[in-house]
C-alpha cells in the first residue's frame, strides 16, 4: 500500500491558529502532509514567500509528518504531481469558503483527476479569521497575537518594531 501523501496550500499571508488548527487535524490523516505557500494572483501580498516559509515553519515544527514546500509560478496541482500528493486538504470556514472551493475543486479535478481532494470545516472557535482581517488589524497596528502564531507576532516586531498601538 502506498503512502497517504496531503497537500494543504495556501498563501498563508499570514498563517493564522485557524490555519494550524486545519494543518494539525490534517497531519493526523496523512503519512505525510505537505503546507504549500503559493503564490496567489488576486491578492498582494503583505509577506514576501521567504518571510512566510519562516514563519509557517516555526508555527509547525511540532508536527512530524509536515513538510514546508513554496511555489511562486506553478499550479497546485503540478507541485501536487511532484510530490507525490494523493489528496488535496482545503478549509471551509463559511458558505462563500464552500463556493470558492466548489470553483477551485472543479478546476483541479479537470486538471489532475487523479488527485482526491477533503474538506475540513473550521473549528468554531476559529471560523470568523481570515489572513486579510489580520492584515486589516495589522494596518492599523492591533494586537493580532490571540489570532495568529507567536511567530508572527516575532517577525512583525522584527520587521516594526511593533504590533499593536
Amino acid at each position: 500500500m502506498s503512502d497517504k501523501i496531503g497537500l494543504f496550500a495556501g498563501s498563508f499571508d499570514p498563517i493564522t491558529k485557524g490555519h494550524i488548527d486545519l494543518i494539525e487535524r490534517a497531519s493526523k490523516l496523512f503519512d505525510c502532509l505537505y503546507v504549500g505557500i503559493f503564490y496567489n494572483l488576486e491578492k498582494k501580498s503583505f509577506f514576501s514567500i521567504e518571510v512566510k516559509e519562516k514563519m509557517v515553519t516555526a508555527a509547525l515544527a511540532h508536527l512530524e509528518n509536515v513538510k514546508i514546500v513554496t511555489s511562486h509560478d506553478e499550479l497546485a496541482v503540478e507541485v501536487a504531481r511532484k510530490l507525490g500528493v494523493t489528496t488535496f486538504v482545503r478549509g471551509l470556514r463559511n458558505s462563500q469558503d464552500l463556493d470558492y472551493e466548489g470553483n477551485l475543486n472543479f478546476f483541479n479535478h479537470e486538471l489532475a483527476p487523479e488527485l482526491d481532494t477533503i474538506f475540513l470545516i473550521s473549528n468554531p472557535t476559529y471560523q470568523h479569521l481570515s489572513s486579510s482581517r489580520i492584515r486589516e488589524l495589522i494596518s492599523f497596528e492591533q494586537d493580532i497575537s490571540k489570532y495568529v502564531p507567536e511567530s508572527v507576532v516575532k517577525e512583525l516586531k522584527k520587521q516594526y518594531g511593533k504590533t499593536k498601538k
